[in-house]
């Protein structure tokens, strides 16, 4: 006989509050209570449902996030080839991506990732990890029918990627969270998610593909360049790719848009979410907000004569000309900082140059000699030479890159396909 359990969720908003007690045997409800704005109608549609059955009815905002508050930590599935599930953040891209396995034949069952974000930040309800998205979220599956699941990974999110991302200004490098979140917690949390739920694949609205190239099945560029992800993405671990689906890998954004639209869902016109979820702002804000201290310190130049002052080292980022706070009669730009002096230096654009890159985290994919490296996400891929090190790679470029920082990835493709990627440890 199978042992009944209790799931017990509660929610709070604007000063109201609700609660829900679900008695639960095996995966089915047996009982549901509970009390604030629209419970008792949810509770009756809910009672001797599921609970993935649970998660697709729609009702009051308070009550359905206290259900699914209780929902979310639990609700399983035994394993089913047509189910599919989607990796929704209350936008355009993964409504559209939700659309494309319905429209496939499968099952789609919608899942947020409520992560961490910075409460201070001016814009902190508009990113795409906010309580405000995952609402969008759940009522884009809803209205058409599916199932929807919020996972709150709140603090481990905090752990795993805002706290390095401190870390590392802290230490004089330019972090991309982005790609450190992708490349593990983030499809690691989803797939977990989906194994659970017996889905047999995962499905994001990335504009990437995957692709067969040498043999292995690899990450790949969209074919739109304007929004390709694939850098983002780069350093997903390759056994993961089989279980993955990009629908919107093969179109570019108008499209998508397009096909929204004709859809009539409401993300159609939704705005885009910037790009490190958790910020809300400007990320020296953030930074000031989180232990990095603004303290007074020398701007020099490249003989290390004083020509200005600053407030705070990690402000600056190797490439940066806006707001050093100088005044030579020419331009100049951020070279490198100096955590341990508080000291930031300049110089000409030429003193940027780069035309050697490693990275001691790097890997190649499959072996590769000449490649295109792409070192920051809005940089153009210029072409190099490949040389593995004992741990990592080294690039050498054919024309000199501007603007490398420490901390970036550094993403190498073989035509459309990657087949390398770490982080950069260092340059010159």
């Amino acid at each position: 006989m199978t042992a009944m359990r209790e799931l017990v969720g509660n929610a709070a908003r604007d000063g109201d509050l609700a609660w829900v007690r679900l008695t639960v045997s095996g995966q089915r409800i047996e009982r549901a209570a509970g009390e604030g704005p629209g419970m008792a109608g949810l509770l009756r549609e809910v009672e001797g449902r599921t609970l993935l059955e649970a998660a697709s009815v729609p009702g009051e905002r308070l009550a359905a996030d206290a259900l699914h508050d209780a929902l979310g930590p639990v609700a399983a599935a035994v394993p089913d080839e047509g189910r599919v599930a989607v990796a929704m953040s209350g936008g355009v891209d993964s409504a559209v991506a939700l659309l494309r396995v319905r429209d496939a034949g499968h099952e789609p069952v919608g899942v947020t990732l409520r992560l961490w974000t910075d409460p201070a930040g001016k814009n902190s309800e508009r990113v795409c990890c906010s309580p405000a998205s995952v609402v969008a979220a759940r009522e884009a599956c809803q209205a058409l029918g599916f199932p929807h699941i919020t996972l709150d990974l709140r603090e481990p999110f905090r752990k795993a990627v805002v706290d390095p991302f401190v870390r590392g200004y802290a230490r004089g490098e330019t972090p991309n969270p982005c790609v450190r979140c992708n490349g593990g917690f983030r499809f690691g949390a989803l797939l977990s998610f989906a194994k659970r739920i017996g889905a047999s694949r995962l499905a994001t609205g990335h504009y990437a593909r995957i692709v067969e190239h040498r043999g292995r099945l690899l990450l790949a560029r969209g074919v739109d360049p304007e929004k390709d992800q694939s850098y983002m993405l780069a350093r997903l671990d390759l056994r993961m790719l089989p279980r993955l689906w990009f629908p919107l890998g093969e179109q570019g954004k108008d499209e998508t848009r397009a096909e929204a639209r004709a859809a009539g869902l409401a993300a159609a016109t939704r705005p885009e979410s910037q790009e490190a979820c958790f910020l809300g702002d400007d990320y020296r804000d953030f930074l000031s907000r989180h232990g990095l201290e603004s303290r007074e310190g020398l701007v020099l130049d490249a003989e290390g004569r004083e020509i200005g002052r600053h407030h705070g080292f990690w402000r600056f980022t190797p490439g940066q000309r806006r707001g050093l706070g100088v005044a030579t009669g020419e331009p100049v730009y951020a070279i490198r900082t100096d955590p341990q002096a508080n000291a930031v230096f300049v110089g000409s654009r030429d003193s940027l140059a780069r035309r050697e890159v490693s990275s001691g985290t790097g890997r190649l994919f499959v072996p590769a000699e000449r490649v295109e490296a792409k070192l920051r996400y809005r940089s153009p891929a210029t072409a190099a030479t490949v040389s593995p090190l004992a741990r990592g790679f080294r690039l050498t470029l054919d024309e000199p890159a501007y603007g490398v920082a420490v901390g970036q990835a550094a993403v190498l493709y073989e035509e459309d396909a990657i087949v390398g990627a770490g982080l950069i440890s260092a340059s010159r």
